[in-house]
């Protein structure tokens, strides 16, 4: 009797130990660049991004997702709040998304309430980036995090020194900091190693904390500053892409005149560059992406030598992406054209039977939010506009009927874009009174056929116009 009390008892505690263990909370490891073009090695592109690539292989990577608007604060604003900027009302860099929504459950707010160790480091919102703050984490949200960090490198503290400038930015008078470098192509090669520059010493805290909360559960949100310009690389990355391999867009100069005015941002600022200072210029770019890369790898490794790939959900994204110099010379972002919208996305989820395979379903931001709650078994706040993309993580080609939408503002002309696996369709003004757009990404992927005055397309425009709509 006495053998079958013990042995009955230490089969109970055995299965209290399994049923702890598998209810062990997953953690979350958020990794966000800045103005990244998708244009990366595992999405067929010219950049050389081998930890990126590699992390792709052990997820889901989304060839179609879309930002809800290709502008820092209105991006992250909505990425955040799981909203469109329509509810959220931010349009611009400057208004702050808890002043103008004090009752809103961000992303990282949800987790800290149901129990997680939540912190940021570097950039997740538009706030806290070095160059702004007087204190660690001013103008922030307090809410959403236990710890926020904002390092700041020598490519932040010596931005009068930057050498190489484009319009948009003039070289500082003596002692004085250097104007708008953010919205400039700018940048300078530095003698400085990685752990030197900021980015560098966002992987060196990101890794501190991955290895003090390493028992969980946690939501570590691992900000990078670049490629966002001005483009401060250490010069070692520039051999990556010798100048005669660096190329600029080579296109049909009547596809122009088919797309509205109004979609055009900051063309004709560009077009005044000689095309030597754009190429060596996109070098910069370009090498940037692969130093942002390297310290993207020293965080995995760093999750994978703690023993945490099991019990970590693994997501990377861009705020939005970046024009490299298509459509007559666009550059930067705050356009509708694909590769202004288009960002990357990467999401690692430990036991999900859709990892190593590419979705070409069209996905969002937005998609997020409700993805990390449902994985971790979090209830998302109702007001979330998003959906959860567990069905394409254990399925990547799972039926989906879910379109991807991106707006921005020029001047006083609104734009607004719906974007589904074959087609994007965009309206400018008041139900396209500025003109409209239309692309059939199967036969046109460079967006060098604007189809929406063509007659044979008609019924297609319809189409795409009734979803805008809806």
């Amino acid at each position: 009797m006495m053998r079958v009390i013990v042995l009955a008892a230490a089969l109970v505690v055995c299965a209290g130990s399994v049923a702890r263990a598998e209810a062990k909370k997953l953690n979350v490891l958020l990794i966000m660049s800045d103005d990244l073009s998708c244009r990366l090695g595992s999405y067929g592109g010219e950049f050389k991004s081998p930890q990126i690539d590699k992390l792709a292989a052990r997820g889901v990577l989304f060839e179609h997702a879309y930002c809800q608007y290709p502008l820092c604060n209105p991006s992250r604003a909505s990425f955040m709040a799981g909203q469109r900027p329509d509810t959220t009302r931010i349009i611009t860099n400057g208004p702050n998304l808890r002043e103008l929504h004090p009752d809103c459950v961000t992303m990282a707010q949800l987790f800290k309430e149901s129990g997680y160790f939540s912190a940021r480091v570097g950039k997740i919102y538009h706030y806290g980036v070095p160059r702004e703050i007087g204190t660690n984490g001013a103008g922030d949200d307090p809410q959403s995090w236990n710890v926020r960090i904002n390092p700041a490198g020598k490519d932040i503290e010596d931005e009068n020194e930057i050498i190489n400038y484009m319009p948009g930015a003039k070289p500082p008078k003596k002692g004085e900091r250097a104007d708008n470098l953010g919205a400039a192509l700018s940048w300078r090669a530095d003698d400085g190693a990685d752990t030197l520059q900021t980015d560098g010493k966002v992987a060196d805290e990101t890794i501190k904390l991955l290895r003090e909360h390493k028992d969980g559960p946690f939501f570590i949100a691992c900000g990078f500053y670049r490629p966002h310009v001005p483009d401060v690389i250490p010069k070692g990355y520039l051999d990556n892409y010798p100048m005669d391999s660096v190329k600029l867009p080579v296109e049909p100069e009547e596809h122009l005149k088919k797309i509205p005015p109004a979609a055009f941002f900051r063309r004709e600022t560009f077009t005044k560059i000689d095309a030597d200072k754009l190429r060596t210029f996109k070098r910069a770019y370009m090498s940037a992406v692969s130093f942002m890369d390297a310290q993207l790898g020293r965080v995995i490794e760093a999750v994978d030598e703690l023993g945490l790939a099991d019990s970590t959900v693994i997501v990377f994204v861009s705020d939005h992406g970046w024009m490299l110099g298509e459509h007559g010379s666009e550059w930067e972002k705050q356009q509708l054209f694909e590769m202004s919208a288009k960002v990357p996305m990467i999401i690692v989820a430990p036991g999900m039977k859709g990892n190593g395979s590419k979705s070409g379903r069209a996905v969002e931001l937005l998609d997020v939010y409700p993805t990390v709650a449902d994985l971790c078994g979090l209830k998302a706040p109702a007001a979330i506009e998003g959906v959860s993309l567990r069905p394409l993580l254990a399925d990547p080609a799972a039926a989906w009927d879910h379109p991807a939408y991106t707006q921005v503002r020029h001047g006083k002309n609104d734009g607004r874009s719906v974007r589904t696996e074959r087609y994007r369709y965009t309206e400018w003004g008041d139900d396209g009174d500025k003109g409209a757009e239309l692309y059939d990404y199967e036969m046109d992927p460079n967006e060098w056929n604007n189809l929406a005055d063509d007659p044979g397309s008609k019924e297609l425009r319809e189409k795409m116009k009734a979803l805008l709509h809806k």
